[in-house]
């Protein structure tokens, strides 16, 4: 029975139109899994070691083999010098990785790769390796990776045959009884660190932040970080409706139809 014994292992590629939340999805993806890790496994007193669960990699612009693994050794701190081959600091990154205790690799912006140029395929072969020599799940995510080059050719049927693609969207106010948009604001207010600010402040507004941002996530986290900082620089320690619709948008949610002045 070989084939129980096959070292392939499942992997997810979160896609989705731009500000959709992927990226805020693959970073709580992270945490989640570094927060169980830690709890379950604390360093022992007096090490200077603790094990690293996690990796976040961004692809680069026009990432080559080189310049995508060069990212996986930044993240770990790994030296890489500039006589280096690809194949040494793979070996590095190997070693590392395995020595750190990774266990789960993120890999954001990978509709820049494209497996059909020159420098794209030996960047995607990289990829498919190192899933092959890590003991690791890897965790993927892009811009509506289905219409791009990643999917396509031999090494993108390689990589939509072992991954499980999970579509993200904007977020409905309400799905049945549930209240989902609401429900994350509730987390970001929980996750907020202001003195001054009253808890359940921001649920109360959900309904015009899920106008204001049209439900994507990433414009709805971008929109209170911003506001938090702004509270934090201006003293008042707080967040309000007030102080939100002061906040300039990024052009994609600026785009949608702001909610109407009372006058």
């Amino acid at each position: 029975m070989g084939f129980l014994r096959s070292t392939t292992k499942p992997s997810l590629i979160v896609t989705g139109p731009a500000a959709a939340g992927k990226t805020t999805a693959l970073l709580n993806v992270g945490r989640t899994c570094h927060l169980a890790h830690s709890r379950k496994n604390p360093p022992p007193p007096g090490s200077a070691h603790a094990a690293v669960p996690v990796a976040y990699v961004l692809v680069p612009p026009g990432a080559t083999a080189k310049t995508l693994i060069t990212e996986f050794a930044r993240y770990l701190g790994i030296p890489v010098a500039t006589r280096m081959t690809q194949t040494q600091i793979t070996d590095a990154v190997c070693h590392t990785y395995t020595q750190a205790g990774v266990q789960l690799v993120l890999i954001d912006q990978i509709h820049r790769l494209n497996p059909r140029t020159t420098t794209g395929a030996p960047a995607a072969d990289l990829l498919k390796d190192l899933t092959e020599r890590l003991a690791a799940i890897f965790v993927y995510a892009g811009i509506n990776v289905t219409d791009t080059p990643l999917f396509s050719g031999t090494r993108g049927a390689q990589l939509a045959g072992r991954a499980t693609l999970i579509t993200c969207g904007p977020l409905p106010a309400r799905h049945g009884t549930r209240q989902p948009f609401r429900d994350v604001i509730t987390d970001i207010e929980n996750a907020l660190d202001l003195e001054q600010h009253k808890p359940g402040t921001l649920p109360r507004h959900a309904a015009y932040l899920h106008q204001r941002t049209a439900g994507r996530i990433g414009s709805l986290t971008r929109l209170i970080r911003q506001t938090a900082i702004t509270a934090i620089h201006d003293g008042t320690e707080r967040i309000t409706k007030a102080a939100l619709d002061a906040v300039q948008l990024d052009h994609l949610a600026g785009q949608h139809r702001r909610p109407t002045r009372s006058r």
